[in-house]
């Protein structure tokens, strides 16, 4: 039994290094490259959902021109 919580509280600050070290690798983008990929997101959530909406409208004239009948 005392083995095995010793074993554990050995591996929790290598497991943090290593969180640390990778860290460490990612390559975080500049502030004129995070701008242009946010407004791109913004602008394609907007277009998307305008798609999305006059789909939807579309369908549901077509369930109710199909229901009156």
């Amino acid at each position: 039994m005392a083995d095995k919580t010793a074993n554990k509280t050995s591996k929790e600050p290598s497991f943090f290094k290593g969180v640390k070290a990778e860290f460490k690798k990612i390559s975080w983008p500049d502030k004129d490259s995070l701008l242009k990929q946010s407004i791109a997101v913004g602008c394609i959530s907007v277009v998307m959902g305008i798609v999305i909406a006059v789909l939807d409208f579309l369908m549901q004239c077509g369930v109710r021109f199909l229901t009156s009948l």
